[in-house]
């Protein structure tokens, strides 16, 4: 079983930066896909930014350019830094991995963190 934790969430005034991290830890097997989802209030979830195996990358349209998802594949981490926040940005943010074994996929997700964009 993947546990997946994140930290680094926090309040920050609009223009700010935050940087956002999660560990998946607990399996001896590959973890294929790293990112990071939100979900503000009264709004579904939605991908922030994703990573896979050799350093493919996925943005929200919307965010690319203010965010910026990194790797650290011999520690199962993923950073997501987060420049020029505005109050939309406030969201609780979650972790997300995957993995593919045996023909199967299995799905992961961290407690969430909340980031609050507020002056």
């Amino acid at each position: 079983q993947v546990q997946v934790v994140e930290s680094g969430g926090g309040l920050v005034q609009p223009g700010g930066s935050l940087r956002l991290s999660c560990v998946a830890s607990g399996s001896p097997f590959r973890i294929d896909v790293m990112g990071w989802y939100r979900q503000a209030p009264g709004k579904e979830r939605e991908l922030v930014a994703r990573t896979g195996n050799g350093g493919s990358t996925n943005y929200s349209d919307s965010l690319k350019g203010r965010f910026t998802i990194t790797r650290d594949y011999a520690k199962n981490t993923v950073y997501l830094q987060m420049n020029s926040l505005m109050p939309e940005d406030t969201a609780v943010y979650y972790c997300h991995a995957l993995q593919r074994r045996f023909g199967q996929t299995y799905e992961y997700w961290g407690q969430g963190t909340q980031v609050t964009v507020s002056s």
